[in-house]
């Protein structure tokens, strides 16, 4: 267990202002330790600590793996690797992706609250879809502090709004307050010793949902006694995946380890449609080039009726094509918060 509160933040889109603000009104003597994970592209270079070093007084810097935590210290996740806690230290791993991302938040939140239980405070700012319930949800069970940007203060509610709806959030506060709200909580110590008493079967999933995002092999960990197995598969690598259920919350992983929340499962598998379609469409097209290649082919042999024949099959396949089109540039990736637009 650590010797100080321990704040973790997990943000997307819409998240780097109000984690300005957060570092702009933290005093230099603040006494607990600051763990940022952001939604970075692997392609990216990040330049957060940089941004967050200059805009406060407190020094930041990329997570080191097997670094010890220290109060008074913001550490950001690396690009295309997971920031996680572990007997007091930073561990920075290649774990399989949650929520499609990595790093992801929920990863970092449940890692903090197996962790350090009642001394981790949770944040969750502005981005899209909603990485950060589960997380944050976890942290409550461990006896830790909820806290969620007010949505109406964020570039993008989702995320804040998913946490708002299914967990039972302790402050909601505007992105300038944040930094003031907690220099409060870290001001009296911990409720209880650490951890407190979680349900057998939590306790096991969280454990091995920690270990799985350490790079442990998920199906030896026994991932598939989770939960109900699916019809659905894994997006990312087809694998078989099991619901679980976390409150009135709904998740899934694979038996690979990559997990999923609901909305995120609907957007991957709307995409995945998109995806088989444009390859259809490929095929189709490069069918017709074919036929109308070997129907030339046979003209130039002077054998007519042939080539009439593989220039109607090449006709009619390039209607159907015309029509696989249309099927794709219509297709919708669909989401929770399109669905409530349309609704």
């Amino acid at each position: 267990m650590l010797s100080h509160w321990l704040v973790v933040v997990g943000a997307s889109a819409g998240g780097i202002r109000p984690l300005i603000d957060l570092a702009a009104n933290l005093p230099a003597d603040f006494p607990a330790a600051i763990c940022v994970t952001t939604h970075i592209p692997a392609y990216s270079p990040s330049h957060l600590p940089e941004i967050l070093g200059r805009a406060g007084p407190l020094p930041a810097s990329f997570a080191q793996d097997d670094e010890p935590i220290r109060p008074g210290r913001i550490y950001c996740a690396v690009p295309d690797h997971h920031l996680l806690i572990q007997d007091g230290c930073l561990s920075v791993k290649k774990g399989p992706k949650e929520n499609r991302a990595r790093p992801a938040v929920d990863t970092l939140f449940r890692s903090a609250a197996y962790s350090a239980g009642t001394g981790v405070i949770g944040v969750v700012l502005s981005g899209l879809l909603d990485d950060g319930t589960s997380g944050l949800w976890t942290i409550k069970e461990f006896g830790g502090i909820a806290v969620v940007q007010d949505p109406r203060d964020a570039d993008h509610e989702s995320m804040p709004t998913s946490a708002l709806t299914q967990v039972e959030v302790d402050h909601t506060v505007r992105g300038q307050d944040l930094g003031a709200l907690l220099v409060r909580l870290v001001a009296q110590a911990p409720e209880g010793t650490g951890r407190i008493t979680v349900d057998q079967d939590t306790q096991h999933r969280v454990e091995t949902e920690v270990k799985i995002a350490l790079s442990d092999h998920a199906f030896r960990k026994g991932v598939m006694e989770f939960g109900k197995v699916t019809p659905q598969t894994c997006p990312e690598c087809g694998g078989v995946l099991v619901q679980i259920k976390e409150g009135g919350f709904t998740r899934y992983r694979c038996h690979t380890g990559h997990a999923y929340t609901g909305d995120t499962l609907l957007v991957s598998v709307t995409e995945h449609v998109e995806e088989t379609l444009w390859r259809t469409m490929r095929t189709m097209e490069e069918a017709v080039m074919l036929l109308e290649n070997t129907g030339r082919e046979f003209a130039e042999a002077g054998n007519g009726w042939l080539a009439e024949a593989y220039g109607r099959k090449a006709r009619d396949l390039e209607e159907r094509s015309t029509l696989m089109f249309r099927d794709v540039t219509e297709n919708q990736r669909l989401s929770v918060d399109r669905l409530k637009d349309e609704a």
